[in-house]
């Protein structure tokens, strides 16, 4: 559970964890008419491919596995020419083919986006498709993560900072009188190779020195692994703006945990998904803007993947392979 950088990402955050969801609409909902709304960085003279074919071609392959700059363009050459035409690549008149883009084509244009208004078309899109939230009150996980690739030598590395609906500080907060402090929330679990106890501590202390700070949190879980023996005990602090939950009913230890629990969910469903299946902090991308362009492109195809139900994003990017119609299908581009 972060603690608030600031007020206004504090105000911002509130007001998404208060926001319900729309009703899915995974069949009607199309990238394109989302994309629309990109600026295209292209001069006007030249301009044969309209810029939302080019992206969601781009988008459709990530969604089929490509990782790099030349695996998208090979996906787009070897496209058939009923998907070619369902991304929007007009048919030549005069011999009724659809031709393909150059590579040199969408790699200057991949590499002259602007960073905010892809993310921003993605977002619009995976929330129009989202499934609806239940009432009352959201966790929202936020975690950053520098981008291999982005740093210049005259300008910093970009980091991304990510927020996941997961239905000198520190030592003061660890120095707090935990052993005096009444348990508020005690759970075991075991599985087939270990079992593991998590202990929930939860205290009001009206001098953390932190933004809108209103309670300190103390987690310790024991770890036991049955096939080593191995014992592992870790203690973790946190801060949380919510007020206590004995007196006001916002919170009740029980749900803090699950929402701790939850908080891991953006390293685990997204950040290592980013890292280990596809390899972006082995990328050697790092002309112009294309790391950022394909950091949102990879959180394109994780998002729709996520929101098909697939827990294992190496198996639904093989899945999504094999088939050049599933990837238009998914966003919407082809029925």
């Amino acid at each position: 559970m972060p603690a608030p950088a600031s007020s206004p990402m504090l105000t911002a955050l509130g007001q998404l964890a208060q926001t319900s969801a729309p009703a899915p609409l995974t069949d009607a909902v199309c990238l394109s008419g989302f994309l629309d709304l990109v600026p295209d960085p292209r001069g006007v003279r030249g301009r044969r491919h309209r810029l939302t074919a080019l992206v969601a071609a781009a988008a459709a392959s990530v969604l089929a596995g490509a990782r790099s700059l030349t695996a998208i363009t090979e996906w787009i050459t070897d496209a058939p020419s009923w998907a070619c035409r369902a991304l929007g690549f007009p048919v030549d008149p005069l011999t009724g083919t659809v031709p393909v883009p150059h590579p040199h084509t969408v790699r200057r244009l991949l590499v002259q986006l602007d960073g905010d208004a892809p993310d921003q078309a993605i977002g619009a899109f995976l929330t129009a498709r989202a499934t609806p939230s239940p009432a009352g009150l959201r966790a929202i996980a936020v975690d950053g993560k520098a981008l291999r690739g982005s740093r210049t030598a005259t300008t910093p590395h970009v980091t991304l900072l990510a927020a996941m609906d997961h239905t000198g500080l520190f030592d003061r907060v660890r120095h707090l009188p935990w052993r005096e402090i009444t348990l508020d929330h005690h759970e075991r679990t075991r599985t087939h190779h270990r079992t593991e106890i998590r202990r929930l501590k939860t205290t009001a202390f009206a001098h953390l020195d932190y933004p809108d700070a209103r309670q300190a949190l103390q987690v310790v879980r024991w770890r036991k692994d049955f096939t080593t023996g191995k014992l592992t005990i870790e203690r973790v602090y946190l801060i949380t703006s919510l007020p206590p939950g004995v007196a006001t009913g916002v919170a009740t230890g029980a749900q803090l945990a699950a929402w701790i629990r939850g908080h891991w969910k953006i390293e685990n469903l997204l950040h290592h998904v980013r890292d280990r299946t596809f390899r972006e902090d082995d990328s050697k991308i790092h002309i112009g803007r294309l790391p950022r362009t394909m950091a949102s492109l990879r959180n394109l195809a994780i998002g729709v993947h996520r929101q098909g139900d697939h827990t294992n994003i190496a198996a639904a990017l093989r899945h999504t392979a094999r088939d050049c119609r599933r990837p238009l299908t998914a966003l919407g581009l082809t029925g």
